[in-house]
């Protein structure tokens, strides 16, 4: 096996990335893209990249062609030709880059060859979140009205600012003002979806989508970035809730009715990792409630010493009362018994974005109204299946429930191994902001998988057959490889201080299981020995936990665990290994 294998799961390279610099700038130039632009060594901005989505939020990926790079005594230039694909259409994009002392810009010209479908073509502005949260910034709009605002501490459910022309904010001793000229812009907190970074992109969200650039049509665009005074500065202040004494949650494994036949006739497959619950996923879309009630009725009798958590997703064809009370009869009748319901509509899996319609739904009052006659012994759970944005957009009506859930997903907006791990950096700030909405009720996350089980945000996840790197793909490779294991000690230790009530890290079976499962004679993958170790710590109080210089560093009783969250060597620690109080990983 190659060594990209191992660490990867899959032999696709990793994007190669050349650091650039022209004084007082430097940046690392990546697949187009600029990546943390730093002005005398502090970063500035996250990115600045020109990016088209699909109609499923899909990132395209361009081919890049004639690619230049030219240092003068007075600037730094980069050129490139980007064509990107959509159906039998192109969009073809000249970009250019100069960079000189006092002034870093970036500018695209377009043509469309045939009409160009999508949801969203232009430029992405990423402002960083460390030391930027809480922190003054200027917000220029197009009639030429400064705005004096902050960058949100708590996330917000709703774009922070809007008509954007400009945002300057300080850096070091500097201010730096971001200028924006093609289109209309405006910024979404795109903390909720676990990206370190506020987001600064084109197109209003409240215009149609996905739309057309007709064959010919050309668009053109720039960033500039130039430096001035500082910005007076604001110690950040946190409204939000922060956990003390926090308990290391307990582990849970999504299971499927599918799976959940599988986990009855090989019930010894739970013991690679041994969680504490498993989280059985009832879909009433699906139909044959039967048969899915069955199916947990027989692990439930076949593995009886873990606890089963319902999540239970509602059709909502019938009254809410109706449906959740054929539910509980038919589990009454057939012998499955949870220890707890998370009631979630079907509708609710879908994002319902700024300036769109609600979709037909039942009120969540009603719903969880409803569910306390049929399950009036069991702890009732709301929030959503799927991530932090549709949770604070439409917020549960927390005097009916026992406990909130929601899921968390690295690989919403970018897909690359980097990224992947500064979503780590995102979990205090979405915590934290979930914990102001509902103080100190029991907090559940999950499922919390690299991959995405489902996408809330267009038709379908997508298909990773090549086991490449793409976003929002039910099946990532890194999944299976060493990355996985120190992602998912990553995803503990930045959850450790919340005190969440229980996490779900993977599923038992499939591409978010925990391998050797197949019946083929397959390995564990080396994330099950990494979730056996974490399993262990259910119960124990959280000591220490800390993400910094690419290290994980957690303490929970008596284990210390340190995790390398980089493809080199890092603090005795080869790439993406661990190590616990006793033991290395292998």
């Amino acid at each position: 096996m190659s060594e990209n294998a191992i660490l990867y799961g899959t032999d696709q390279p990793a994007v190669a990335s050349t650091p650039l610099a022209r004084a007082p700038w430097s940046f690392t130039f990546e697949a187009g893209s600029l990546r943390h632009i730093k002005l005398n060594g502090a970063e500035a901005i996250r990115s600045i990249a020109f990016l088209v989505r699909d109609r499923d939020w899909g990132t395209l990926v361009p081919q890049i062609q004639d690619e230049v790079t030219s240092q003068t005594e007075t600037a730094l230039c980069i050129a490139y030709t980007a064509t990107y694909e959509s159906g039998s259409a192109q969009l073809i994009v000249d970009i250019e880059v100069e960079i000189t002392e006092g002034r870093l810009s970036m500018r695209a010209e377009g043509i469309t060859k045939g009409d160009f479908e999508t949801n969203r073509a232009g430029f992405t502005v990423l402002h960083p979140i460390d030391g930027v949260a809480g922190q003054p910034v200027h917000v220029g709009h197009s009639d030429g009205t400064i705005e004096e605002a902050t960058f949100p501490m708590l996330i917000e459910p709703w774009q922070p600012f809007m008509d954007i022309v400009s945002l300057t904010h300080t850096v070091g001793n500097n201010s730096v003002t971001c200028r924006l000229v093609g289109d209309t812009f405006e910024m979404e907190d795109q903390r909720q979806w676990g990206d370190a970074s506020y987001k600064t992109y084109n197109r209003p969200l409240a215009k149609p989508w996905p739309y057309q650039i007709a064959d010919g049509n050309g668009l053109s665009q720039s960033v500039v970035l130039s430096i001035g005074a500082p910005l007076p500065y604001a110690p950040a202040r946190s409204k939000g809730h922060k956990a003390a004494n926090a308990i290391f949650p307990d582990m849970a494994l999504v299971l499927t009715p599918d799976d959940a036949r599988r986990l009855a006739a090989s019930p010894s497959d739970l013991d690679r990792v041994n969680p504490q619950r498993l989280l059985c996923h009832l879909d009433m879309d699906l139909g044959g409630l039967d048969a899915q009630v069955q199916a947990f009725a027989a692990a439930q009798l076949a593995c009886p010493d873990v606890v089963y958590d319902l999540e239970l997703i509602l059709a909502c064809a019938d009254p809410p009362a109706v449906e959740l009370g054929a539910v509980a009869a038919r589990m009454q009748a057939l012998g499955f018994v949870p220890a707890s319901v998370m009631v979630c509509p079907s509708v609710d899996r879908q994002s319902t974005p700024p300036g769109s319609d609600w979709p037909d739904c039942p009120p969540l009052e009603d719903i969880h109204n409803a569910a306390a006659d049929p399950f009036p012994d069991v702890a009732r759970g709301g929030g959503m299946v799927s991530f932090f944005p549709e949770l604070n957009r439409k917020r549960p009506p927390l005097e009916t429930l026992d406990f909130v859930s929601h899921g968390l997903c690295p690989i919403v907006h970018a897909a690359d191994d980097l990224s992947v791990i500064e979503t780590l950096e995102t979990i205090p700030h979405i915590t934290r902001s979930a914990r102001a909405i509902f103080g100190d009720m029991p907090y559940r996350i999950g499922p919390a998988t690299i991959a995405m089980r489902q996408n809330p945000y267009g038709d379908r996840v997508i298909p990773n057959p090549d086991a490449q790197r793409a976003c929002m793909t039910d099946d990532d490779p890194r999944h299976r490889g060493q990355f996985g294991a120190a992602y998912v000690m990553g995803l503990a230790t930045a959850l450790a201080s919340a005190n969440i009530a229980v996490w779900t890290p993977a599923a038992v079976y499939g591409p978010r299981g925990i391998g050797g499962t197949d019946g083929e004679g397959d390995a564990d993958w080396p994330i099950a020995q990494a979730l056996a170790m974490l399993a262990t710590l259910a119960g124990q109080r959280v000591k220490s936990a800390q993400i910094s210089d690419g290290m994980a560093q957690l303490s929970v009783g008596d284990t210390v665990v340190r995790a390398n969250l980089t493809p080199n060597d890092n603090g005795g620690l080869g790439p993406f290994r661990w190590q616990a109080t006793g033991e290395t990983s292998d």
